[in-house]
This record gives structure tokens, C-alpha cells and sequence, in this order.
């Protein structure tokens, strides 16, 4: 993989956000939704990677809450996929808010989706449930997956 910059996501950062997310998902966030997240919401941390050109390549994020991290979206442009980029947006998250307090992590993710699973359990998350009909395009079950050694 080429060269790729990552860095804490802000309000500029938006419409690029919105644009990837719809890229990379089926169920898309929306722009209110990812500006919400960059403006108003306190919990939210978010990085992002991008080229030296400035294309964004992916993006992370998540809520702290008390010493608890829920991950709400990783994002990896299909072109940049099977490059480690969804490793390093992780592990920079992680290492970001350990520093701040951060002491375990959950998420929840498409039982169908192996390599985002398999992503997941190189930091140690492990299956502690299912949310049933979690995802709203298909129905499709959501594996919950918790980890206190990220």
C-alpha cells in the first residue's frame, strides 16, 4: 500500500465521510448523522486515512463511555481493501483512546462479514452475543464482540 496519513477527523472532513460510508455499506450513515458525530457529540472520536492527495481512503470510529469503547464504524474504500489499512484505523483508535482512559471495546458486526470478524479478533474481540434483525436492509443478526486486552 501506497503512503496513507492518519489523522483525527473534523467537520471538514463530512461530505467525504458520507460519500465512503456510502461506498462501503448497504445501510449508509447520513450527512446529519456524520455531523452530528464531528460537531456534537461528545463521545465521538473518529480518525481518518487518506492519500497525500487527500483522497479518503477509510475511516473508524467510535463512543467513549466511561472507561468503555463501542466502535460504531469502520470504513475501507473497496480499492484500499486487503491492505492492513482496516488494521492500522483500528489499532490507532484503540492506542488513541487508551490514552484517554479507554479500557475495553465492543461492536457490533454482520454475522456474514469473516473478514471484518477475523479484523476483530487480531485485537482480541471475541463473541459475547447476538442481536437479532439488528441490520435494518437485511435483517441480518449482529455478532456482539468485547475485548479488555485491545
Amino acid at each position: 500500500m501506497g503512503e496513507v496519513l492518519v489523522r483525527a477527523a473534523n467537520k471538514d472532513d463530512v461530505d467525504r465521510m458520507t460519500q465512503l460510508d456510502a461506498i462501503c455499506f448497504s445501510s449508509p450513515w447520513s450527512h446529519a448523522s456524520f455531523e452530528s458525530e464531528l460537531t456534537t457529540n461528545p463521545l465521538a472520536w473518529y480518525l481518518i486515512a487518506e492519500t497525500p492527495e487527500g483522497k479518503m481512503v477509510g475511516y473508524a470510529g467510535l463512543w467513549a463511555i466511561e472507561d468503555e469503547g463501542h466502535i460504531t464504524n469502520v470504513a475501507v474504500h473497496p480499492d484500499y481493501r486487503r491492505k492492513h489499512l482496516g488494521s492500522i484505523l483500528v489499532e490507532q483508535l484503540i492506542e488513541t483512546t487508551r490514552g484517554e482512559g479507554l479500557k475495553k471495546y465492543t461492536l457490533e458486526v454482520r454475522v456474514t462479514n469473516q473478514a471484518a470478524i477475523s479484523l476483530y479478533e487480531k485485537f482480541g474481540f471475541r463473541e459475547a452475543g447476538i442481536r437479532k434483525g439488528y441490520y435494518e436492509d437485511n435483517n441480518e443478526d449482529a455478532m456482539i464482540m468485547w475485548t479488555e486486552e485491545a
